[in-house]
């Protein structure tokens, strides 16, 4: 499994062969990408806000993996997406989308449109991203990514995530002001018992300007032996 991170939100996912782009949005300062090198099978939206949606518009006839309420959104505004079961996906399932599978969980965090008032994209959420289907018989074999998407911090990712979806890998927002700080993001990192952490949506505007040492420190002072990887825009981390 290949993770490259384009700044902020933005993770671009290698499962063998089938390529999934998370939340585009390549109008952050830690990415020179330009969103049309890239050419992925599936799109993954964690939730409406307009800095995880951007460039949505970019993926038009991709599949779409989103709830239905972000489904019915991005068709209405940004064309035609092949949506997965047709319609989209919702808390707790998992789906088979080439080589992949993913598992959509919550993600405490709030999901107006475009981070509008005015229209919800229901329940935000995370993926949890495996080459192998989770069930309850732990698969040493088996790699996968989670990505927390916009959120606090929550028991789920002590009590389900780590223990029951065995996570490799934890992409986790560490900006604090929107999402976790470093201090909360340490602490899911100890929760979910992965063994590599990778910050994110961080840096990205003035509020979520962070110092990532930090993190990398808090990390250290909840005796987790996770190690953290913090990439440069557009680096490729091979897990």
């Amino acid at each position: 499994m290949e993770l490259t991170w384009y700044g902020h939100s933005t993770w671009h996912v290698t499962v063998d062969d089938t390529e999934l782009l998370i939340d585009p949005f390549f109008d952050n300062p830690k990415t020179d990408t330009d969103p049309e090198e890239l050419d992925p099978d599936y799109v993954l939206l964690t939730h409406g806000h307009a800095d995880h949606i951007g460039d949505v518009d970019r993926y038009e006839g991709c599949g779409l993996v989103a709830t239905p309420e972000i489904v019915e959104y991005c068709e209405d505004n940004f064309g035609d997406f092949k949506a997965v079961g047709g319609m989209g996906m919702n808390l707790g399932g998992t789906v088979e989308i080439g080589d992949a599978f993913v598992t959509m969980h919550r993600a405490d965090h709030t999901n107006g449109m475009d981070t509008s008032y005015g229209t919800s994209g229901g329940m935000p959420a995370g993926f949890i991203i495996s080459d192998t289907k989770p069930t309850q018989v732990s698969d040493k074999e088996s790699t996968t990514f989670y990505h927390a998407g916009d959120t606090g911090l929550m028991t789920e990712m002590r009590d389900v995530i780590g223990p029951f979806l065995e996570p490799d890998a934890a992409a986790v927002p560490v900006g604090d002001h929107f999402t976790m700080g470093p201090l909360q993001a340490a602490v899911a990192v100890d929760w979910l018992d992965v063994d590599h952490a990778f910050p994110m949506h961080y840096d990205t505007f003035p509020p979520i300007e962070i110092d990532t040492q930090d993190f990398v420190n808090e990390v250290k002072g909840t005796g987790s032996d996770t190690e953290v990887h913090v990439l440069d825009g557009d680096e490729t981390f091979e897990l």
